[in-house]
C-alpha cells in the first residue's frame, strides 16, 4: 500500500507498507524540484547518520540520487497549539538540547555556515517573475536586493559577536518535524535537510518562530517571555545534564539565552524569507511561498 503524505512544501513523500497495518512503514522521500539549490544532499545524509548514531533519528535505509528512504516513526505530527503545551514543550527542549550537546569528532571545533549559506541564497533569489500579477505583487512586497544586503550584513556584525556556542543543530524544527509519541512519553525530530552546525541560539529562535505555523502564519502565536523562560529553563537543564555539569540553572543563564534566542530568530525569518523566494521561481508544488 502507497500513501502520499501532503504535509510537506519542498519534497513529496510517500509511505509504504503491506496490507492494512502500518507497524511497519518505510517512507521514501522523493526530493523537489532544483532543492538540489537549497540543500547540501551530502551534509544531510552524513547529518542523518551522526542523530541515528546517537539516538536521535530513524533507521536510514538508503539513498539515491533524488531522494532516500527511511524508518517512520510512530507518534502524531505537531500543530502548532500542541508547542506551547508545558508537558510537551519541555520533551521538546530536553531532546534539542540531547542533539546540542553531540560532540563533534576527533575535538574538531565546529564553524557555523549560515552566513555563507545565507549568501548563496541571496545569490539565488529571483529577480522578476514571467507571470505578471506574482511580478507585481513581488516588486511591491518584497524589499530591494540592496535594502537585503544591508539587512544581512547588519545581522552578520550583530549577531555573530552575541557569543552563541556553535553546536549540531537541526535548523528547521517546524511543528510538523516533531512527531510526539503519547504512549511512550517522547518526542523525535524528523527530516535532518537542513542540519549541520550552528549557532545554538539560532536553532531555538528558529522553533519559536514555528509557533506561528505554516499555512496559516499567526505570529501572535509566538512565544511570550513567560513561556520562553520556562522552555529556556528545561533546556538550559537538560543541557547541563547532559554536559556533565548538573541541573543548575542561574536566572542570569536563562535571560543571556532569551536575549541571543530573540535576536537570532530575526536571522531565521531572513533565511526562511530568501528561501521562500527561490522556491516560489523553482518549486512545482502547490504553496504560495511568496505569502
Amino acid at each position: 500500500t502507497f500513501q502520499l503524505f501532503t504535509d510537506g512544501i519542498t519534497n513529496k513523500l510517500i509511505g509504504c507498507y503491506v496490507g492494512d497495518t502500518t507497524d511497519d512503514v518505510v517512507l521514501v522521500r522523493i526530493y523537489g524540484n532544483k532543492t538540489e539549490l537549497l540543500v547540501d544532499r551530502d551534509e544531510e545524509v552524513k547529518s542523518f547518520r551522526v542523530l541515528q548514531a546517537h539516538g536521535c533519528a530513524p533507521q536510514l535505509y538508503c539513498t539515491f540520487n533524488n531522494g532516500l528512504c527511511y524508518e517512520f516513526m510512530q507518534g502524531e505530527a505537531l500543530d502548532p497549539e500542541h508547542v506551547c503545551n508545558p508537558d510537551i514543550f519541555r520533551l521538546i527542549a530536553k531532546q534539542l538540547a540531547k542533539i546540542h550537546t553531540i560532540h563533534a569528532h576527533n575535538g574538531w571545533i565546529p564553524k557555523s555556515n549560515l552566513w555563507l549559506k545565507m549568501g548563496k541564497y541571496f545569490s539565488l533569489i529571483p529577480t522578476e517573475f514571467a507571470d505578471e500579477e506574482v511580478n507585481k505583487r513581488f516588486l511591491s512586497e518584497i524589499p530591494s536586493p540592496q535594502v537585503l544586503q544591508e539587512e544581512m550584513a547588519w545581522m552578520k556584525e550583530r549577531l555573530s559577536n552575541l557569543g552563541s556556542p556553535v553546536v549540531l543543530c537541526h535548523n528547521d524544527l517546524l511543528c510538523k518535524n516533531i512527531i510526539y509519541n503519547k504512549k511512550r512519553g517522547d518526542v523525535q525530530f524528523i527530516d535532518y535537510e537542513y542540519s549541520g552546525y550552528n549557532y545554538l541560539a539560532y536553532d531555538i529562535g528558529n522553533h519559536f518562530n514555528e509557533f506561528a505555523g505554516v499555512n496559516e502564519v499567526d505570529y501572535s502565536l509566538y512565544p511570550n517571555r513567560e513561556l520562553q523562560e520556562q522552555w529556556l529553563r528545561s533546556y538550559l537543564e537538560a543541557y547541563k545534564e547532559y554536559k556533565g555539569f548538573g541541573t543548575e540553572v542561574s536566572e542570569k543563564e536563562v535571560e543571556v539565552l532569551y536575549v541571543q534566542v530573540n535576536q537570532f530568530a530575526l536571522a531565521s525569518h531572513f533565511f526562511w524569507g530568501l528561501w521562500a523566494l527561490i522556491q516560489a521561481k523553482y518549486s512545482t508544488i502547490d504553496f504560495d511561498f511568496l505569502g
